[in-house]
């Protein structure tokens, strides 16, 4: 019996127990495994040339229409080319920045009253359209008003109609001499207003006809932010005695604000280039006896288009776009930096 165990014994210590080729196997895959992933790695950081293949039509339509005219400029402005020197302009260096930031240099009284009403016209109507889409869309949320529907869709119809044509009737209708707004003045008994010849009426003209332009775009934003927060909340807020003020300051106007606040920035940007509210209604005018090359409704981007095609003056009028593009990205930046506008929320 004695030898029988020992028998048995010594063919387990000669076979190689079970649990040890487990292991073996599973060394195995897993060395497969890791090589098979280290394979996929390597294919991950080459470099996919079929992408650039597909982003080649975005690439070179940006590279030829956008960046080229923007280095373009940017090299105009460095030399003085001009009608007195079309054909042969040459390098002049910061000449003309130095010219433009100059105070005693006459191209400044162009630059700086033109530069303070073009910060004003983008706050202003930056602000302003805001808070009356606020309002509307304030008002038309209530949940009373069943012809809210209808209303919004009538309001809506200065956003459906082409600026081009906007301004031009309000062109007409803002003539001192036969405009239809004078002529609904005068029957109340109200004398003429000069809305394009005076310059502080020409600057609330346009401050007016870019609020009817823009007003719908920020009622359908504010709408849009207000119909996504929960009845519940009002509900539980007019429990607690809560008023409506309270209600729309603490509860309406943040949620409102978190949508809101990205799209303004843009907003600001655009203002700050709106050309089109400018030239179409005023042109720019009422001249200033100062200087011919901007007028009291100037701004910036009609004062640099005056420079180039009218007074032939392509250096100065790169020098204010360079400058403009300046400007406009360092203050839409600040304005990212302060609100945190753009910031990832967890």
């Amino acid at each position: 019996m004695c030898g029988i165990l020992q028998t048995q014994r010594a063919e387990n210590k000669a076979a190689p127990p079970l649990w040890k080729a487990g292991r073996v196997f599973m060394a195995i895959g897993e060395t497969a495994v890791n090589s098979g992933n280290t394979r996929v790695k390597r294919r991950k950081k080459g470099i996919q040339w079929s992408a650039y293949g597909y982003l080649a039509p975005a690439l070179i339509s940006i590279s030829v229409l956008s960046l080229a005219p923007m280095l373009y400029t940017i090299w105009i402005s460095f030399t003085n080319w001009d009608a007195m020197h079309f054909m042969n302009y040459s390098f002049i260096g910061l000449r003309n920045y130095a010219e433009l930031l100059n105070p005693s240099d006459p191209l400044n009284a162009v630059f700086v009253p033109t530069f303070i009403w073009t910060i004003m016209f983008a706050l202003l109507t930056t602000v302003i359209n805001y808070f009356a889409g606020l309002l509307l869309a304030v008002l038309l949320n209530n949940k009373n008003i069943k012809e809210a529907p209808l209303y919004r869709s009538l309001l809506i119809i200065p956003w459906a109609v082409p600026g081009l044509i906007s301004l031009l009737s309000w062109q007409g209708l803002l003539n001192q001499s036969y405009g239809q707004i004078n002529a609904a003045l005068h029957l109340v008994g109200i004398s003429a207003i000069p809305w394009l010849v005076n310059p502080f009426w020409a600057r609330v003209s346009i401050l007016m006809v870019n609020l009817w332009a823009s007003y719908p775009y920020m009622m359908t934003v504010c709408t849009g932010a207000l119909q996504s927060v929960p009845d519940e909340l009002y509900e539980a807020a007019e429990m607690d005695g809560a008023n409506w003020w309270q209600r729309f300051r603490f509860i309406s106007m943040p949620s409102v604000w978190k949508v809101s606040l990205p799209l303004l920035i843009p907003s600001f940007a655009y203002s700050f280039n709106n050309f089109n509210a400018v030239y179409l209604l005023t042109g720019g005018g009422p001249a200033r006896n100062s200087t011919p090359f901007a007028g009291y409704t100037d701004i910036l981007a009609s004062a640099a288009y005056k420079m180039t095609l009218t007074y032939n003056r392509y250096d100065y009028a790169a020098t204010l776009s360079v400058i403009l593009f300046l400007l406009v990205g360092l203050i839409s930046w600040l304005n990212m930096q302060f609100t945190g506008a753009f910031k990832e929320v967890d």
